[in-house]
């Protein structure tokens, strides 16, 4: 199997977080937080896009810790079909609970980009 790189994007309503990372290391860098919103926020993802090329695009999807979907479950999977429309990359979802907590346990200072790296870890340790 060839090498694929990935970015990761933790969704959130003021911040979105990105994290870059390869199937040949396993492992995922934060990268940055985009605390910006409509146009501003797509035109920064595009420029980031532009710069990784990565082969595909995992975003985090927050659910209730009994598994139960809620409003920015909702959001994120917009963003998720959103992404997937305007750059005809695959986008791949996966479950973020506690991955904020688990960024802040890891004492990272930029959390949202913190917790990309940890949705990209997941996604690339279950097989990507």
């Amino acid at each position: 199997m060839s090498e694929r790189s990935f970015l990761a994007f933790d969704f959130g309503t003021r911040t979105v977080g990105v994290a870059s990372g390869n199937t040949l290391t396993g492992t995922a860098t934060p990268l940055t937080s985009l605390a910006l919103q409509g146009d501003a926020r797509w035109g920064a993802i595009t420029r980031l896009l532009a710069e990784w090329r990565p082969d595909a695009i995992v975003v985090g999807v927050p659910f209730h810790p009994d598994g139960a979907a809620h409003v920015n479950t909702r959001r994120a999977r917009r963003f998720a079909a959103d992404l997937a429309s305007r750059y005809g990359l695959p986008v791949h979802e996966v479950d973020e609970r506690y991955t904020t907590t688990a960024a802040r346990e890891r004492g990272a200072t930029d959390l949202d980009a913190a917790a990309a790296a940890i949705i990209l870890e997941q996604f690339l340790a279950n097989g990507s």
